[in-house]
């Protein structure tokens, strides 16, 4: 399935879509396990918005949660849409889809965790129904909301990039089982690196490995080159004993570092040409501010202000859909264990389907 092309309104053309939702924006919350949790306390706090009510196949869980927050408890989350503009869906990626399509199509506003959906025709079909039912569709790749990367992005404007490099790991957890490590952790990095090196991929390479007694990848690293000379390498692992979020930038004139668990960045610069001094001298670390925001409730509020203003979001549904595409490409070839490149597409169609329209 590929994505359709639509006439637009002069408003669409233009990134709007009128609105007059009157304050506040009602919202619901679908799933409420590890990560809805999260979206309920902060939705439960935020000015002009009313949190309605929370939904979850586990009775228990959901109960306990909306008598927490004092709001209403939906077992099935058919019966919270009449009540709400928007919801925020939290359920296991294999239902993405199927929450997300039935949303969309009674018209109500959608932000979808990480990744969109378990595979890439359905997040086609997904971009689809937002398009025509001209909701907005937000995914959350909560990163991009990290001061930490939006300080980032704004020191390499004025860089010359040579080479990027992040790393994603954490011990092993039993959440997000359902799903690889591409799909978990590394696809947080995969969006990340294709904002910032903006240029199409022409070669990439991926190799991985599981542990015994798990039937997903649990630990893969990949090397992405672009058109624009750039190249990436990103590794995720759900094995490690130790939590790192970092990206680096490898430049011309620079070093940067950017450390998103402790929400910092670094720049390492000479003082001196050091190609022609006599002896080595010690450069200059250049420490850049970040704000404290909470990037959880920064992705919430700007969903909220998509939909009272009709703004797409930063992250919709068509870049969430380059990352699935890419993502997806990574994780045949670390199963494959094989070099890709863009002349293998005529082919072999099974990776013409997956390719990364970036």
């Amino acid at each position: 399935m590929t994505v359709q092309n639509r006439s637009m309104s002069v408003g669409e053309q233009n990134g709007q879509v009128q609105r007059n939702y009157p304050r506040p924006i009602r919202i619901g919350v679908i799933g409420v396990g590890n990560m809805g949790q999260h979206h309920v306390r902060v939705l439960s706090s935020m000015k002009d918005v009313e949190l309605v009510g929370v939904a979850d196949i586990n009775v228990e869980r959901g109960l306990e949660t909306a008598s927490k927050y004092k709001v209403r408890f939906f077992e099935d989350y058919c019966d919270l849409l009449p009540h709400v503009q928007a919801v925020c869906i939290a359920v296991p990626t294999r239902l993405h889809y199927a929450v997300g399509i039935n949303c969309l199509l009674a018209g109500i506003n959608v932000l979808i965790e990480k990744p969109i959906a378990a595979s890439i025709s359905e997040a086609e079909s997904l971009v689809n129904a937002a398009a025509d039912s001209q909701c907005i569709l937000q995914v959350g790749h909560i990163e991009r909301f990290s001061p930490a990367f939006q300080e980032l992005s704004k020191v390499l404007k004025t860089e010359e990039v040579l080479a990027l490099e992040a790393h994603r790991t954490s011990p092993y957890s039993s959440r997000a089982n359902d799903v690889s490590v591409v799909l978990d952790l590394m696809i947080h990095d995969i969006d990340l690196l294709l904002e910032l090196a903006a240029a199409p991929i022409v070669k990439l390479t991926a190799s991985g490995n599981r542990t015994l007694d798990s039937g997903y990848l649990d630990y893969v690293t990949a090397t992405l080159g672009f058109a624009n000379g750039i190249v990436a390498t990103v590794t995720a692992s759900k094995v490690t004993h130790c939590k790192i979020r970092r990206i680096v930038a490898h430049c011309k004139n620079s070093f940067t570092e950017a450390d998103f668990l402790r929400n910092e960045i670094l720049v390492h610069r000479h003082t001196n040409d050091y190609r022609q001094a006599l002896y080595r001298q010690d450069g200059v670390i250049e420490r850049v501010s970040t704000s404290n925001t909470d990037k959880l409730g920064a992705e919430l509020e700007h969903f909220v202000n998509c939909v009272r203003g009709g703004n797409q979001p930063s992250v919709g549904g068509e870049q969430a859909l380059k990352a699935l595409r890419l993502a997806s490409l990574i994780e045949q070839m670390a199963l494959e264990d094989r070099v890709w490149n863009p002349l293998d597409w005529q082919s072999e169609p099974k990776v013409q389907s997956l390719t990364p329209t970036v």
